[in-house]
C-alpha cells in the first residue's frame, strides 16, 4: 500500500507558461498575515499607518537576495564550479537566516531615514516576523524538503498526525522526520507568548530580543534533527551556530541595553523618538 502513496502536488495553478508552485503561495500568505498583524498593531503604538506596508515592500526583495547570498556563501564549492546556477534561485536554496538579516538590515536604515526607534519598530514586528516562519514551514511540507532523519510510519502515526502529513513524508520508499511541523508548532507557540508579553509592557526592544531567544532555541533543537543543514564544518551546522551566536547576542544586549539606559522607554510608550533619545530621555524613568 505504501508504494501507491503520492506526494501532494506542488504545483497550484498553471496559467499557460505561468507556473505557481504552493511554496511561494503559502511563503505569500504568510507574509500578508504577518503584515496584518503589524499593521493593526503599529497603529495602537501610534506609527503611521503606512509604516510597515513601506518596510515589506523594500524587505521582501532584500530577504530574498539575502537568503540567496547567504545559502550560496556556505554551498561555495558547489556554485563556484557551476555559477550559473547561482542566481537559479527557482531550483531551490534560499536560508531563512540569510532572509533575517537583509530584512533586520533594512529595518534599520529605514527607521533612521524615517526617524523612528529601530527597537521599537522591530518589537511591533516580531510576532509578525514568527508568524510568517510558522506559515512558511508549511511550504517545505509541500516541497517535501527539510525533513529529518528516517522513522517507521508507527513512529508517526504515534504522534496522532493527520493522514496527510504522515503521507507526505513518505519520500522515495521511506517515511521521515516532519521536522517542518515541529519548528511551525514552536513557531506558532512563540506567537502566543509574544502577543501575551505585549501586556507586560517590557522595556524597548526586549519583545524583539525575545523573539530571537525563542526562534533560535527552537531552531537550534530541530536543526539537529534536519538531514539537509548548511555545514560549517563535517560536525557544525551553520544553523546551529547561528542559533547560538543570536542567543548570546540577545541575553548580552539585554543586559548592556539596561545597564546603559537606552531601554527605559516600554512597549506600550507613544513616543516617537530614535535611540539617541531613548538614552537621553529614558534615564528618568524607571
Amino acid at each position: 500500500m505504501e508504494s501507491t502513496i503520492e506526494p501532494i502536488n506542488r504545483v497550484a495553478l498553471e496559467l499557460g507558461p505561468l507556473t505557481i508552485y504552493w511554496y511561494g503561495v503559502i511563503i505569500g500568505c504568510g507574509a500578508l498575515l504577518g503584515l496584518w498583524l503589524a499593521v493593526r498593531e503599529s497603529e495602537r503604538r501610534g506609527l503611521p499607518k503606512d509604516t510597515f506596508v513601506d518596510v515589506v515592500m523594500i524587505a521582501v526583495p532584500v530577504a530574498i537576495i539575502c537568503a540567496r547570498i547567504y545559502y550560496v556563501a556556505f554551498k561555495w564549492d558547489f556554485y563556484s564550479a557551476n555559477p550559473e546556477k547561482i542566481i537559479a534561485i527557482w531550483e531551490g536554496g534560499i536560508a531563512i537566516h540569510g532572509a533575517l538579516i537583509g530584512s533586520f538590515l533594512t529595518g534599520y536604515i529605514f527607521s533612521r531615514v524615517k526617524k523612528f526607534s529601530f527597537w521599537k519598530l522591530v518589537d511591533i514586528a516580531a510576532p509578525s516576523i514568527l508568524l510568517g516562519q510558522a506559515i512558511g514551514r508549511w511550504g517545505n511540507f509541500m516541497n517535501q524538503e527539510a525533513h529529518g532523519g528516517e522513522v517507521t510510519r508507527a513512529f508517526l502515526e504515534s504522534l496522532h498526525l493527520p493522514e496527510f502529513i504522515i503521507n507526505q513524508m513518505y519520500i522515495n520508499g521511506v517515511y521521515y522526520h516532519p521536522t517542518f511541523l515541529y519548528e511551525s508548532l514552536w513557531n506558532l507557540l512563540g506567537v502566543i507568548v509574544l502577543i501575551a508579553l505585549r501586556k507586560v509592557n517590557l522595556r524597548r526592544g526586549e519583545l524583539f530580543l525575545t523573539y530571537l531567544i525563542w526562534y533560535s532555541i527552537g531552531r537550534f533543537f530541530v536543526e539537529g534533527l534536519r538531514t539537509d543543514s548548511l555545514m560549517l564544518t563535517e560536525s557544525l551546522r551553520i544553523a546551529q551556530v547561528m542559533s547560538l551566536v543570536w542567543i548570546a547576542a540577545a541575553l548580552i544586549a539585554l543586559i548592556i541595553r539596561r545597564k546603559a539606559g537606552y531601554a527605559n522607554h516600554r512597549y506600550l510608550d507613544r513616543e516617537k523618538v530614535d535611540d539617541g533619545d531613548d538614552k537621553k530621555r529614558g534615564r528618568r524613568r524607571a
